[in-house]
């Protein structure tokens, strides 16, 4: 076992962000399931959203963010996180792209109503960020690779969390204790069939939360992105909507433009108007494709998406690459204030595995890694002031019984191609309903020790309960609000439901703290 003042759980910008401003003082352990660089941050190709214009100003990114999240937004956490916008963009400023006067590019994407897009590396920019604070990091850092957290360790006394059980490449069981546990561990896009999220991103973060007892919020608003390649049945990688917003329309296989009369912004209307255009064109057996021939020095704007579309044999000359919509980022995650303090004392969630408020029932683009920078840094700066508490001698139990022989599980491939065919970019009751009982033969709720299950088992586990609290929650909100569709009742509903949120909190909670098996390595 080991101790340490912070454990972080997760490697995209907010980790990152977090730990390279985290004092020297505080000794840091980042674990990280895969590899340092495997993060949807990583792969992240669209920029930072800030309101550094000449024309722009804070107030219009604030008012393009609200409309976008459809009103459910907590408009203090968008004020404070869209002013701070700027401010950090400047610190790392020299890792975006500049014109020939030196002055920083600003892209448009879609649902804003200014250019104020920081890109780096075309559209690399999710690589560069990510590369620039690995190379901040200090010699008080740890980082452990290929360590999967599997359980919260909580007193049960206060119901404080202080440690985390992993398991490492080989299966041995290890804990981490530390005064501050946060996880940075992303969305779960890879719950469904179609999505443009690292294949890590499976909800582990938001069902390690809820099996500790924290609250769960807006898990029905996820964001389906309208253009992954989409190669012989298969996605392939995001494109972009700054290819959109370069000039790029969507089209049929006859040529037809998809978004006129559709909505205002056309081909740059919100996410969820423009995936739920595309899902209909779809079902009507059409093929959809992004016409690229007004996109000025495409292969020079968009670097990475020229080698993706070479890569899986699109020839560009011809001017359309093929599209389907698929998941993307999720609104709704871990109950948190604005620096990431969760229901539970020790605990904290920031990044994509967190709900701030921020997103409200739709992200607006090139907004999430904005969060992710604003939450590392505060917390950060929250825990540098914080005297480090002293953490409490406990012993942890991991137990050995095969508990698991006696689980049904499916297969990985029989969760996504359920959550998207039956809680996908259209929903109705029956669906819903029929998702739910299929979920609830599997009985995950049921399930108090874990510990003897593979990883392979776990991430399936923790898929099922994330699926669950999207589907129940689904089923809940009888209206049609940002990434949630329901076609059984298509329009807002802001007499029952606006700013109405369903949270999720697991009463019964089992603390196992009992004496160490020699299964526990030290």
């Amino acid at each position: 076992m080991t101790k340490s003042d912070v454990v972080i759980i997760g490697s995209g910008i907010a980790a990152l962000q977090l730990a390279a401003h985290l004092s020297e003082h505080k000794n840091v352990r980042v674990l990280t399931k895969s590899k340092l660089r495997t993060a949807n941050s990583y792969l992240a190709q669209g920029g930072i959203a800030a309101a550094i214009g000449p024309a722009d100003h804070p107030e219009k990114h604030v008012e393009d963010t609200l409309e976008a999240g459809a009103f459910h937004n907590d408009p203090e956490a968008v004020r404070k996180i869209i002013y701070e916008a700027p401010n950090l963009i400047q610190e790392i400023s020299k890792v975006f792209d500049r014109d020939s006067e030196g002055k920083l590019l600003l892209g448009m994407e879609g649902a804003h109503s200014e250019h104020r897009i920081v890109h780096a590396g075309g559209d690399a920019t999710g690589k560069n960020v990510v590369e620039h604070l690995i190379s901040t990091l200090k010699a008080h850092i740890t980082v452990e690779e290929d360590a999967f957290a599997y359980e919260l360790v909580i007193t049960p006394e206060n119901n404080r969390c202080i440690g985390v059980k992993v398991k490492d490449s080989k299966g041995n069981l290890k804990v981490h204790f530390a005064s501050h546990i946060i996880l940075a561990t992303g969305g779960c896009g890879q719950l469904y069939r179609y999505t443009s999220n690292a294949q890590t991103v499976n909800g582990d973060g938001i069902a390690l939360a809820y099996r500790a007892g924290a609250d769960i919020i807006d898990m029905e608003f996820i964001q389906f992105h309208p253009t992954l390649l989409y190669v012989n049945g298969e996605t392939k990688g995001l494109i972009s909507e700054a290819v959109r917003g370069e000039g790029a329309k969507l089209i049929t296989e006859e040529g037809t433009p998809m978004m006129e009369g559709v909505h205002p912004f056309k081909d740059l209307a919100p996410r969820h108007i423009v995936s739920q255009t595309i899902y209909d064109y779809l079902k009507n057996g059409h093929k959809v494709f992004l016409d690229i021939t007004n996109v000025r020095d495409f292969e020079t704007r968009f670097p990475t998406i020229t080698e993706l579309c070479e890569n899986n044999g699109i020839n560009l000359t011809e001017g359309k690459i093929p599209v389907v919509p698929g998941s993307h980022f999720l609104m709704g995650g871990i109950k948190t204030d604005l620096i990431g303090r969760t229901s539970i004392q020790g605990l904290y969630a920031i990044g994509e595995s967190a709900c701030t408020g921020l997103h409200g029932a739709n992200r607006l683009a090139s907004n999430s890694l904005l969060e992710g920078l604003y939450q590392g840094k505060k917390l950060a700066e929250w825990i540098n002031k914080t005297p480090t508490e002293v953490i409490p001698a406990i012993s942890v139990t991991t137990k050995s019984r095969h508990t698991h022989k006696k689980l049904k599980l499916p297969s990985i491939q029989q969760i996504k191609d359920s959550m998207m065919d039956q809680v996908g970019i259209v929903r109705n009751e029956l669906a819903l309903t029929n998702q739910k009982k299929w979920l609830e033969q599997f009985k995950i709720d049921k399930l108090q020790t874990i510990d003897s299950f593979s990883k392979q088992e776990l991430t399936k586990i923790f898929m099922l309960i994330s699926a669950k609290l999207i589907t129940d929650s689904a089923l809940k909100r009888t209206e049609s609000r940002g990434g949630h569709f329901r076609s059984d009742y298509p329009a807002e509903d802001d007499e029952n439901w606006l700013q109405k949120s369903i949270i999720h909190t697991k009463k019964e909670v089992e603390r196992n703290h009992e004496q160490i098996k020699t299964a526990l390595t030290t």
